[in-house]
């Protein structure tokens, strides 16, 4: 858990000028990453930070955009590298802060343009760490190298747990440390306009060829079980072919803005998870913090470190089977139900918001700053912006003053 754990956020100590590369904030479709960075970018804003959030411009985020206004701060667009220097070069020089995120396009070349301009603390985030791990391994990673992880002066992870040790000691990071995904309790809270849930278990999540044989066996196989029940998968890039059971929902994409009413149409909502995180552990998925700040009761499946942000049986269930997913749904009662949604909601809003996350975000920063000013004996490696509506500015949005 956070270092402010279950504490309001003190507000910051100094004003950052903080500029993040990410793989999209502008378009939510097939990705995790722009609902994170929203809610990381308005809590920074809130905290009196100055944030500039730049995005490579693509065509699959441009046609999926549902971005109408930057939620603190301000978004651009950039083509290519070279513009990225000549038109962002000086804001990357006088940050006091810039993040690079897993995923960015031409990832590597973009690291090291960042890092031999900025003057500031410059910090890798991962939202992808299992992944990014075994592509390293792999020698597949087309956004990282293990060369590059020891110039970063912050390694921020999605991932908590043992995978962080190892990344100092394996990749010679400076300082590995944990960033999990969170929540805007402004966005993401129960949905008041819902007077009964249409379904009794839903899903939402972009199709993942690991992730889908755990979706079947405790949604799709329930569903085939139980065919007076109704059930909802909601997310986009599942195959055609594959055979979803006539009592079964299929939605292509729930916006951001509509999380909420969606979670709220579930009497249960179910997380699973993907496989790299389950073999690594620790990782939670933004969308089983969403549902629990939403007052929907989670059934997961189980990987390791669950525990330490949601307690099994009293905040969460966990099943392994469409046996104990059919007893959840139809046997448990309305009181227990609506107290374990109770629960996990006053978890998630004592421990993992945004603003929980901006506040220990710099705390980091201050620790790095403080690793510079007294370096310690030098480590090796061992051998071996354009506007939504198409108008000429490269603005995409900026938040209101």
């Amino acid at each position: 858990m956070s270092a402010v754990n279950g504490a309001a956020p003190r507000p910051a100590a100094r004003r950052l000028n903080i500029v993040i590369l990410g793989l999209s904030i502008t378009s939510s479709w097939g990705n995790g990453h722009a609902t994170t960075y929203r809610s990381l970018m308005k809590a920074l804003g809130r905290r009196g930070h100055d944030v500039l959030f730049l995005e490579c411009d693509k065509p699959w985020y441009r046609e999926h955009r549902d971005l109408l206004q930057a939620p603190a701060g301000a978004v651009r667009l950039y083509d290519n590298l070279d513009e990225l220097h000549e038109r962002w070069g000086r804001e990357l020089r006088s940050a006091d802060l810039v993040i690079v995120g897993s995923y960015v396009p031409d990832g590597i070349a973009t690291a090291r343009l960042v890092r031999s301009l900025a003057t500031g603390i410059v910090a890798f985030y991962d939202i992808d760490t299992p992944v990014t791990l075994a592509a390293l391994a792999a020698g597949t990673c087309e956004y990282l190298t293990p060369e590059l992880i020891p110039g970063f002066d912050l390694y921020l992870s999605f991932t908590g747990g043992p995978v962080l040790r190892h990344i100092e000691r394996h990749y010679l990071a400076k300082a590995a440390r944990p960033l999990h995904c969170a929540v805007d309790p402004e966005h993401h809270r129960p949905a008041g306009d819902i007077p009964e849930p249409d379904w009794a278990l839903g899903y939402l999540g972009t199709y993942s060829i690991d992730r889908q044989p755990t979706l079947d066996a405790l949604l799709c196989e329930p569903a085939r079980r139980w065919p007076e029940g109704r059930f909802a998968v909601a997310g986009p890039l599942y195959p055609p072919g594959i055979e979803w059971p006539g009592n079964v929902e299929r939605i292509e994409h729930v916006g951001p803005d509509r999380h909420a009413s969606f979670y709220g149409r579930q009497r249960f909502t179910l997380n699973v998870t993907r496989t790299d995180m389950i073999r690594t552990g620790y990782s939670p998925s933004v969308r089983l913090f969403e549902a629990a700040a939403c007052g929907v009761p989670i059934i997961s499946d189980w990987w390791a470190g669950l525990d330490e942000f949601f307690v099994p049986g009293r905040e969460v269930v966990v099943v392994r089977d469409a046996d104990q997913v059919l007893a959840c749904l139809r046997e448990m009662p309305e009181g227990e139900r609506t107290e374990l949604a109770r629960r996990a909601r006053d978890k998630v809003l004592s421990h993992d918001t945004a603003a929980h996350r901006a506040a220990l975000l710099e705390t980091y920063v201050d620790e790095a700053r403080a690793r510079r000013a007294k370096p310690g004996p030098r480590r090796t490696r061992p051998a071996g912006g354009r506007d939504i509506a198409a108008a000429p500015s490269r603005l995409v949005a900026t938040a209101p003053k």
